[in-house]
């Protein structure tokens, strides 16, 4: 059983969560209840701080609020801002939190710096191949609109071979996790164009 205070969970419920119905279609509430349920099961494997585990797989996100190029970087400024959090945390424990939030991104060239930001990194990653072939393509049509079907499969693609693929990007930092597994799931499917067609089609036809 996780060691979370009942008063952490009563503040991050009604005052953090909710925040999230405002941002993307990938990163609504469901979101971060997948990352906070995947970030506490994968700290079991590790002599971490429940509660900031918590803490920071709900706010790791919340950045969102400000804009989303630098989403990573202004979730660890809301968190060092947030004078609520001192109920719970000390200072140093604040900075950690911040700093998990700072090193989620998959785009970062930098390993995260302590354990915890590992975690909420690799809980953040949850990798489910269906899944991340339809937020991308739900991704490229709110932010191309005006794309045509031929277009939005090549953009497809191309984010999913620059992220996921051989040569992606992506890093993965807990050996306890699944992700490895449904990674390699991923990419046979991307390396597999028919494959990849088809679930393109099917997709694309119930959007």
């Amino acid at each position: 059983m996780y060691k979370i205070r009942p008063s952490l969970i009563k503040y991050i419920e009604n005052s953090i969560i909710p925040q999230y119905k405002g941002f993307d279609s990938a990163h609504q509430e469901s979101h971060v209840n997948d990352v906070i349920q995947q970030a506490l099961e994968l700290a079991k494997s590790y002599n971490v701080n429940d509660e900031m585990i918590y803490a920071a797989a709900a706010l790791h996100d919340i950045g969102l609020s400000v804009g989303r190029d630098s989403h990573h970087i202004e979730s660890g400024r809301i968190i060092r801002n947030t004078p609520q959090l001192k109920e719970w945390f000390t200072d140093n424990e604040i900075e950690t939190i911040a700093q998990a939030a700072e090193d989620h991104r998959a785009s970062s060239k930098s390993e995260p710096r302590t354990i915890y930001g590992k975690i909420i990194a690799e809980a953040d990653r949850h990798i489910e191949p269906f899944t991340i072939i339809q937020r991308t393509i739900e991704f490229e049509q709110t932010h191309h609109p005006e794309i045509d079907k031929d277009n939005l499969y090549l953009k497809m693609v191309a984010h999913l071979n620059e992220k996921y693929g051989r040569n992606g990007y992506l890093k993965l930092w807990i050996k306890e996790s699944k992700n490895a597994e449904k990674l390699e799931e991923l990419r046979l499917i991307i390396e597999n164009q028919n494959k990849l067609t088809d679930i393109f089609n099917k997709i694309y036809n119930n959007l």
